[in-house]
């Protein structure tokens, strides 16, 4: 999934788009009601693909539960997130059963079954495929080509920066191509 540009923020309800950074706040977007709003340097702001869950071996990325979510309910809604804690619990070991059951706790279960929805509902559950990790490394490599070229004109524009200073010290031409008297 791709959810770098998904905000959730604490205290606020749904989700969020990021829009443009402010000078002391970032602009926001709601992905439901499509309201914009700013959300201050004061405010907990998280990504979604920031956030990951506790498991017994090693942290589990959002994007790969929501991976398996979509996959398990072939790509409808899920458990309500106002469902009762024993079916919640239930319902999150059936997608990872090796989650941590001290460290996670139900709230964290609603929140995750709360964001799925608001996603799928939006048509906005789609998997990274391997051409669009092309597609990024593509880009890298370009601008790593255009930062080597760069580089490349500076140091020429350095060499000639010698020379013209090479031929003032010298007394035989100005930095205007005059000769000295």
């Amino acid at each position: 999934m791709v959810l770098k540009d998904i905000l959730s923020i604490s205290g606020e309800s749904g989700l969020f788009r990021f829009v443009a950074q402010g000078k002391n706040a970032i602009i926001v977007e709601h992905l439901e009601t499509k309201k914009r709003s700013t959300a201050f340097a004061s405010a907990k702001v998280s990504s979604l693909d920031e956030i990951s869950v506790f498991t017994e071996k090693e942290d589990l990325a959002l994007s790969k539960i929501f991976d398996v979510i979509y996959e398990k309910e072939n790509g409808s809604k899920t458990i309500d997130y106002k469902s009762d804690p024993e079916k919640l619990k239930t319902w999150f070991s059936g997608i990872v059963p090796d989650y941590d059951k001290e460290r996670v706790y139900v709230s964290d279960i609603r929140k995750i079954a709360n964001w799925y929805n608001i996603l799928q509902s939006l048509d906005l559950l789609v998997k990274e495929t391997p051409e669009e990790e092309q597609t990024v490394e593509d880009d890298d490599a370009e601008q790593t080509n255009k930062s080597s070229g760069e580089t490349a004109t500076v140091e020429k524009r350095e060499a000639s920066s010698e020379k013209k200073t090479e031929v003032e010290k010298d007394g035989s031409a100005s930095a205007t191509g005059k000769t000295k008297k």
